[in-house]
């Protein structure tokens, strides 16, 4: 920014702020916009404002009547457009000063909220760009603008040129009116040599379609080749076309969002919310996506693609679609790359979120193997709308998939078997238990993922003759069979030598038989079992002084785990008879070494000291009774 020459004014002067324009070029190809490319967007949309204008002028002309018409020939770049135009004084009022937007003269600031569902008697929301900065987007491809203006509101008004320039200068003559015959507005830019990448013709043409394929008024593109000029927008938006069929509608809208999204979508929902004159497809993705990434949107402002990455029109929960929507009263922000967010686009979240919402249904309701292929790839997004969605729970949540003990199944399924259906907190729990406790009978679903434990235990308010608890060890244990005294006597000496040597982990050892009998042991330690014993440990250590008495006085009854032995399996029933302590112990604690590792958890520094360890004594005690 260059300051104004302050030698001769008075020290109270009101002072003009002046603009480096190459610094605020530099700002908005660095901050504002996301690449050059959207020069030509910004190009289009003065365009397109300018034909609402016109036809706010003469409102009986054709809708087709008003064109815009490109040109590239990779030496210069044209945008010309038969709007209202500009007079001379419009000129310098609008082109040479920054943030200035004929649209303002309408009457209403950009930092308006527009409320609700929009303000039908709001003139400036029928355009489309409302901050008056969109032309300085051409000098990040071009160091001079040209403009050729003739206005449509005096229909004797010279033909008005401008040329705006990099460094901030520009100029302005009036031509006679053969130089333009028709009211309307040319811009040309002769390309930097840098700016090759987004001028090109073959690149303009593509810009061209990708931000204004939906676009009301009629776009053609030439190259200087001497051919007919392409249309840019041969055809309305899919959704506005009409169809021989409901059939031919779904697989075009399909196509459509295929062609724009690059997969093709498991279902299409059609989006209408007249009140804010929306219209659009979601796009039901065929797999599944990370919980914490979203995918961004399409949205078509009057037929212009503003943001292209629009996460704000959905909720976070909708991970499972992306959408591209054509609006009128959306408000895109300054860069026009993302929403303002408002009480209209909280108004169309919330409505886009039952049209979800009332899909979800729908297929619930009347087609299966949809709702089987959706659920299997976007479960957990069913799952985290169900645990806060009373509807989505009714109607989803016997549906939903679950590991379990008998592999992965539907909670509907499921609690048919099972009578009553235990939960886990956590997955290592389930792992630990889930062979023994398929074996006993017991059906356990892994409440350890997120929202499962949650959803599981709702399950009897969708199915009441349903029951669910949770796992504890006692429920397990209880299912688990005695051993006759006999054996229990026999197997009492290493019972207590085991005992002694898993001290240190606070965990019992019990015998009982279960089945499968390959499993020679399991481990049974919750979570918060092993959060106590820490607690517990650690006020020991701490003994004395504030944070001891602290820990002390929290300190309760730490429970311990259990080592169930199997004596079913051949294995333990050869330990038991061990008659050399020291064996005895190393056995015990490879047995318990195996358990704690078959439970998946993460193993403490003293738990896989003794795993080496007793591996080790174990290989030692081998070879030398071998030799």
């Amino acid at each position: 920014m260059t300051l104004p020459d302050t030698t001769s004014s008075p020290a109270d002067a009101d002072r003009t702020f002046q603009v480096d324009l190459r610094g605020l070029v530099d700002l908005l190809s660095h901050h504002l916009y996301s690449s050059p490319r959207v020069y030509l967007r910004e190009l289009l949309q003065n365009a397109v404002d300018a034909l609402t204008a016109r036809q706010g002028l003469e409102p009986g002309a054709p809708a087709d009547a008003f064109r815009i018409r490109l040109y590239a020939d990779g030496s210069v770049v044209r945008v010309e457009d038969d709007g209202v135009g500009l007079t001379e004084a419009d000129v310098h009022t609008f082109l040479a000063t920054i943030g200035r937007s004929s649209k303002r003269a309408m009457g209403v600031t950009p930092d308006e909220p527009i409320r609700g569902w929009g303000n039908p008697g709001d003139q400036r929301a029928d355009f489309i760009g409302q901050f008056g900065i969109g032309l300085l987007s051409c000098f990040l491809v071009a160091d001079e603008i040209h403009v050729l203006s003739r206005s449509a509101r005096t229909p004797d008004a010279p033909a008005v040129e401008w040329r705006g320039r990099g460094d901030g200068s520009y100029s302005v003559r009036t031509l006679p009116v053969s130089a333009r015959p028709r009211p309307g507005t040319t811009v040309t830019l002769t390309p930097r040599a840098d700016a090759g990448e987004w001028t090109r013709p073959a690149q303009v043409q593509a810009l061209a379609r990708h931000f204004g394929s939906l676009l009301r008024h009629p776009v053609t593109f030439a190259d200087g080749t001497g051919g007919p000029g392409a249309s840019v927008n041969p055809e309305p938006a899919p959704w506005a076309r009409t169809y021989p069929t409901p059939g031919a509608r779904s697989r075009a809208l399909a196509a459509y969002g295929e062609e724009v999204f690059g997969f093709t979508p498991l279902d299409t929902i059609e989006l209408d919310l007249p009140a804010v004159g929306l219209k659009g497809i979601a796009c039901v993705l065929p797999e599944a996506v990370p919980a914490g990434r979203r995918h961004g949107h399409r949205v078509h402002v009057k037929g212009m693609l503003l943001p292209e990455q629009a996460q704000e029109i959905l909720p976070e929960w909708a991970f499972f679609v992306r959408c591209v929507v054509d609006a009128e009263s959306l408000r895109p922000t300054a860069s026009r790359e993302s929403l303002y967010e408002d009480d209209t686009l909280a108004a169309v979240r919330d409505a886009l979120a039952e049209r979800l919402r009332a899909w979800m249904a729908r297929t619930a309701a009347g087609d299966p193997d949809l709702l089987g292929r959706f659920l299997q790839a976007h479960h957990l997004a069913v799952k985290s709308l169900a645990v806060h969605d009373d509807e989505i729970l009714r109607m989803l949540l016997p549906w939903l998939p679950f590991e379990t003990t008998d592999g992965h199944a539907t909670l509907d399924e499921f609690a048919r078997t099972h009578r009553t259906v235990l939960v886990t907190s956590s997955v290592e729990e389930f792992r630990q238990v889930a062979a023994i406790a398929s074996a006993a009978g017991l059906g356990v679903v892994n409440g350890g993922y997120t929202y499962d434990r949650e959803l599981v235990h709702r399950l009897p308010e969708i199915r009441p003759e349903a029951s669910v608890a949770d796992l504890d060890p006692a429920t397990l244990t209880a299912h688990l069979d005695p051993v006759d005294r006999e054996t229990e006597l026999a197997a009492a000496a290493y019972l207590a030598l085991a005992r002694d040597a898993l001290a240190v982990f606070d965990c019992d050892v019990a015998l009982r038989t279960f089945k499968p009998a390959s499993a020679p042991a399991l481990l049974l330690d919750s979570r918060e079992a092993r959060h106590e014993r820490t607690r517990s440990q650690l006020a020991r250590e701490q003994q004395g002084g504030l944070w001891g008495d602290i820990l002390g006085h929290l300190r309760q009854e730490a429970p311990q785990a259990q080592l169930i032995l199997n004596q079913l399996n051949p294995l333990v029933r050869a330990a038991v008879t061990i008659d050399e302590p020291e064996l005895a112990r190393t056995s015990a604690e490879a047995l318990y070494g195996q358990a704690a590792m078959l439970s998946r958890r993460p193993l403490r520094p003293a738990e896989s000291s003794l795993i080496n360890r007793s591996f080790l004594d174990l290989l030692a005690h081998a070879l030398r009774k071998d030799s």
